[in-house]
């Protein structure tokens, strides 16, 4: 169904997701694949499992690695996973630093990455490379690329005899598309090629299934070690990520410090780090309960339409060219005009700008030619927020 201007309605509301948020209705937080946002029963359930902790703190700290051991268990069943191949952390770039450390480098080997994937991982790829004497190799991946096919046989292009890691992202951040597909997981284990996907986008956003007791030497999701937010799409409380490790890999996991907890092995190795907040993952399932009581597939379904409405609407009210988009994804990526937001600080700036003139939050990322402007659904959204932005932005990025 189309409106008076040949622009796709947008999806109609999901029952029962009034009063379930915070956020300053004044502004409109088109950025949700950024910082999420925590449904108010999360924040409660969060708030309870702070004030149990300052009531008695020593209590709270007994047996409290067992206790995030059975959270944990919790989330591995909502993503399909084996709770032993699974340890939470805080986000996926801590994930990341853990997965290269565990796997071995040699002076002369080579990890790929694509220019698509998140700036704080490819520095981490950098660091460790530079650590062993290794390499990095980016592979340049063109906006036009149409499919995750067409991605695939770039990245494979790419895979040298001295290709020891590939860390590539199941959906990229800046560009909102497809990455490590099954397809290319395959073929990269193939050539025994070891792979980090960082999957931030997936956890409570896309079907997840990561094999569960099933999961052998491919790994979670075809992949050696995977990694996923929780933060962002189902709902948990900030500094929530899950790191999940195939078979093979479970006894070689380095974690990023010793505890007392060392000797217990993966996964409580990685996830006890002493006197720290641990209330976001304890309160992370209730997060999964609340999806399921929306209904997770009307959830993702609303926020996909809602994303490719306000996407249609940049680029018909904006004249900004769109993306390539995975059906799906509640991320849609249009590009700037040439010489707007190419650098950091440009993209920073206008993502001020649009924050201050059009209420708006928003996702800015430099890119040569032309920066890329993304934006996010969820259901908190209305279509009159992406109303706004398109008929606005347009101003902005001619003055």
């Amino acid at each position: 169904m189309t409106g008076s201007l040949g622009i796709a309605l947008p999806p109609r509301p999901v029952p029962g997701v009034k009063g379930l948020f915070s956020l300053d209705p004044a502004v409109a937080h088109l950025n949700h694949g950024s910082f999420g946002a925590v449904p108010l029963p999360i924040q409660r359930a969060q708030a309870r499992l702070r004030a149990e902790q300052e009531q008695d703190p020593d209590g709270f700290f007994e047996g409290l690695s067992d206790r995030i051991a059975r959270a944990r268990a919790k989330v591995a069943a909502a993503l399909g996973a084996h709770p032993d191949r699974l340890a939470l952390l805080t986000n996926v770039t801590e994930g990341a630093s853990v997965a290269l450390e565990s796997i071995p480098l040699a002076r002369g080997d080579e990890i790929l990455v694509t220019d698509h994937g998140y700036g704080a991982v490819t520095r981490a790829v950098e660091r460790r490379a530079a650590e062993a004497g290794a390499r990095v190799r980016t592979v340049r991946i063109p906006l036009e690329t149409p499919d995750v096919d067409g991605v695939a046989e770039l990245v494979l292009a790419a895979v040298g005899e001295r290709t020891r890691i590939a860390v590539l992202d199941l959906i990229t951040a800046p560009t909102a598309r497809e990455v490590a597909g099954p397809r290319l997981l395959a073929a990269l284990a193939e050539r025994g090629v070891v792979t980090v996907v960082d999957a931030a986008h997936a956890p409570g956003h896309l079907p997840v299934n990561l094999g569960g007791l099933a999961a052998g030497a491919a790994g979670p999701g075809g992949a050696d070690f995977w990694l996923g937010n929780l933060h962002k799409w189902a709902f948990a409380p900030r500094a929530t990520a899950v790191l999940a490790v195939g078979g093979r890999w479970v006894e070689r996991v380095r974690p990023l410090m010793l505890s007392w907890e060392h000797d217990r092995g993966f996964p409580y190795n990685v996830e006890w780090r002493g006197t720290c907040d641990y209330t976001p993952w304890l309160a992370a399932p209730a997060g999964f309960v609340l999806l399921e009581r929306l209904g997770a597939e009307q959830v993702q379904a609303h926020n996909a339409a809602l994303a490719a409405y306000g996407q249609r609407l940049l680029m018909e009210r904006a004249a900004l060219p769109a993306l390539p988009a995975m059906p799906g994804l509640a991320m849609r990526s249009v590009r700037l005009p040439p010489g707007c937001a190419e650098s950091r600080p440009a993209a920073q700036e206008l993502r001020a700008v649009v924050r201050q003139r059009l209420d708006a939050r928003v996702a800015v990322s430099p890119w040569p030619g032309g920066g890329l402007l993304r934006i996010s659904a969820q259901v908190y959204n209305r279509p009159s927020e992406y109303r706004r932005l398109a008929e606005g932005i347009g101003e902005l990025i001619k003055s």
